[in-house]
């Protein structure tokens, strides 16, 4: 079989010891373009109109990626048209691979789950609902290889309130704990470079990173809130955000380089 444009992109990439990873917040494919909109366009939060061009716009943007991380993604439920969106995303940029994690259901009208787009095989994925007062959190967790030599990548769109927020990076502390070779991507809701993600920093490999692009609102970015963390092992090359608007956050993206001792890409 002939390997796709972006499959073959991705194999000279894996030569290199590069990856480029992205993360966004999809709000099940929604479109907001001002504060108000959240009011005169609630309606479009629980029918389809328009959702699946927005998707097809992302799609040829996510295209040129690796790995790619989704926050809010409909797991089949009317405001999709009862669409796999993580599903969809993944056949329409040709991924071969993709997991995704329901985390909440409202009837049959709307479902919101987290979702991993892949170049490669993981070895092994999992599921974990974050802690908090209200369910409907979650943490992807997706290992490639094996022993100290795999990477771990985890997904996931963390709480608004702080208090809840701190109980969710303590857990996702123990996740990750001091794996030498590891990715978290997602809305965590804050800033990471604030104090409230010191316990991440301290209790695993992942570290402080230098630059922290804004991407919420969309329409006009002033908060860095979506990130992509990378253990100290692994060289961030560069952080931006697209200026793509596909929801009310813009894709956070990264070229990284990882260890000679990580294979499990490239095996």
């Amino acid at each position: 079989m002939t390997p796709s444009a972006p499959a073959a992109a991705a194999d000279t990439r894996a030569a290199e010891r590069r990856l480029h990873l992205l993360s966004c917040n999809i709000l099940a494919g929604g479109s907001v373009r001002r504060y108000r909109d959240y009011v005169t366009h609630s309606w479009k939060q629980v029918l389809p109109t328009g959702k699946r061009a927005n998707l097809d716009g992302l799609a040829r943007v996510i295209g040129d990626f690796d790995l790619v991380g989704l926050q809010e993604a409909d797991a089949g439920s009317l405001r999709s048209g009862f669409l796999n969106q993580t599903q969809y995303l993944a056949e329409a940029a040709d991924f071969p691979y993709w997991s995704h994690q329901p985390n909440r259901r409202v009837s049959r009208l709307a479902t919101s789950s987290n979702g991993l787009l892949a170049r490669w095989q993981p070895d092994e994925v999992l599921d974990y609902p974050l802690p908090g007062r209200i369910p409907g959190r979650g943490a992807l967790w997706a290992r490639f290889g094996s022993g100290a030599d795999a990477l771990v990548v985890l997904v996931a769109h963390l709480s608004l309130g702080p208090a809840a927020r701190a109980r969710q990076l303590a857990f996702l502390a123990e996740l990750i704990g001091q794996h030498p070779n590891a990715v978290l991507m997602g809305d965590l809701n804050t800033s990471a470079q604030g104090k409230e993600l010191d316990l991440l920093y301290t209790r695993t490999s992942l570290v402080r990173p230098k630059e922290s692009p804004a991407t919420f609102p969309s329409w006009r970015p002033t908060r860095a809130i979506d990130h992509i963390l990378v253990s100290d092992s692994i060289e961030v090359e560069r952080r931006w955000a697209l200026p793509h608007p596909v929801s009310d956050h813009l894709p956070i993206a990264a070229s990284v380089r990882w260890p000679k001792s990580l294979r499990a890409l490239t095996a």
